[in-house]
């Protein structure tokens, strides 16, 4: 099952679901603010795109850290930070079952499900 994480009103998010619904891509969508996030989950996430690409360094939640959480940021750190304010996570995150991929870009997208027949 392909998941799409994010929140329901970001432009992005809804760009990328416009793009799944326009290709017949079956997803679930999941809301951080609506249905929360899994500490495993979000560990999975790190571990596997590493906090530099699970953060978004241009939201709006990075910039509302002090100087000092983001010059200390790491695996650790960025995990007890993204629990307390989800919409770190830079949007949407696409799960495809297989792999992870953050963020929108209708040719990667592109890309992605020409890899993964559905």
């Amino acid at each position: 099952m392909i998941t799409l994480y994010g929140i329901k009103n970001c432009d992005t998010v809804k760009k990328a679901r416009t793009w799944l619904e326009q290709h017949g891509v079956e997803y679930q969508f999941h809301d951080f603010r609506a249905d929360g996030l899994e500490r495993d989950a979000v560990q999975a996430w790190l571990a596997e795109l590493g906090w530099q690409n699970l953060v978004n360094k241009r939201s709006t939640s990075w910039k509302a850290l002090d100087e000092r959480q983001r010059d200390d940021m790491d695996e650790e750190s960025a995990l007890a930070a993204i629990m307390e304010r989800p919409t770190l996570i830079k949007r949407p995150l696409l799960d495809t079952g297989h792999e992870r991929f953050t963020g929108f870009c209708a040719a990667n997208y592109q890309k992605i499900f020409n890899r993964h027949t559905l």
